[in-house]
């Protein structure tokens, strides 16, 4: 049996993906910043390069997929950032690389925040990244960290664009929306209503970070999204109908970004080149699987 190793497992993404990868035979073994009580699990700071390397040769990893990362924008400790997402992955590489087996694959969870919030329509892998704070700029340093063991590890690159599901923090929008109908509020407050973005089931995400572990397209950035934009006026009207439930949307200016782009949207073309079919649940469902938690 093959044995998958995913960084964060205890984390929103890592719990799907770890199980996808299970329901496909794999032995996943995982790490994370806190106890927990699995035969599998190592508690293990990606600062501590020491303690990465002893995990790393223990568990002999066949896949590995980091996740492990600070992942809210509004982060309070910039610094941190740099650290965990930049040095902690850099430490990660290097005891994969020192280690006698190397890993058939290694999928890197980047960001499409490095294509930043000022370019409009359609964002493919090919357009220039643009970030605009600093937990994307330090995915986009991590980015550039990766190539450097290229010549040494089989690496692959996913710049996930939003994505939300059951389990995701409330601090992130969708679950921010859906705690106030599931609450039923009577007034929310959010910023532009009318921006467009693309948003994905994260049970679809970790389906495509499985396949792209399985297709091995070493050496490439991959863009992860629905390829469909959708407002969060019509997120709100969406909730509206599913529940019958009606709130007073309150645009809170402190929530409103200066020179907020009307539409982002990823391109999915390369990934359904190399993964082929992929489904992608409309948002409606995914609201519906949120609410009815």
């Amino acid at each position: 049996m093959k044995r998958a190793l995913i960084t964060g497992i205890q984390g929103f993404t890592g719990q799907y993906v770890a199980a996808e990868l299970a329901q496909r035979g794999l032995e996943v073994w995982g790490t994370g910043y806190h106890e927990a009580d699995d035969s599998r699990y190592r508690r293990a700071d990606l600062l501590d390069s020491a303690c990465l390397e002893r995990v790393i040769q223990e568990v002999q990893p066949d896949v590995v997929v980091h996740l492990a990362a600070i992942a809210f924008v509004g982060h309070d400790n910039p610094d941190a950032f740099y650290q965990v997402n930049l040095i902690g992955a850099r430490n990660l590489l290097a005891a994969l690389a020192s280690c006698e087996k190397t890993p058939e694959c290694v999928l890197i969870a980047s960001s499409a925040n490095v294509y930043g919030n000022t370019t409009e329509g359609k964002l493919s892998e090919a357009t220039p990244p643009n970030p605009a704070n600093d937990y994307a700029v330090s995915k986009l340093a991590m980015e550039h960290m990766a190539r450097l063991w290229m010549d040494k590890l089989p690496i692959v690159i996913t710049r996930p664009f939003n994505y939300t599901g059951v389990g995701q923090a409330e601090n992130f929008l969708l679950p921010k929306i859906v705690s106030h109908f599931r609450r039923r509020a009577e007034v929310m407050e959010l910023g532009n209503l009318d921006v467009w973005r693309d948003f994905s089931d994260v049970r679809a995400v970790a389906n495509a970070y499985r396949l792209l572990v399985e297709a091995r397209p070493t050496g490439k950035t991959v863009n992860v999204c629905s390829g469909h934009a959708y407002s969060l006026r019509e997120i709100v009207a969406m909730a509206e109908q599913i529940t019958g439930h009606s709130i007073r949307v309150e645009v809170n200016p402190a929530f409103v970004r200066a020179n907020e782009v009307k539409t982002l949207c990823g391109d999915a073309s390369k990934l359904r080149n190399l993964i082929g079919e992929w489904r992608q649940p409309p948002l409606e469902d995914t609201l519906r699987w949120m609410l009815e938690q």
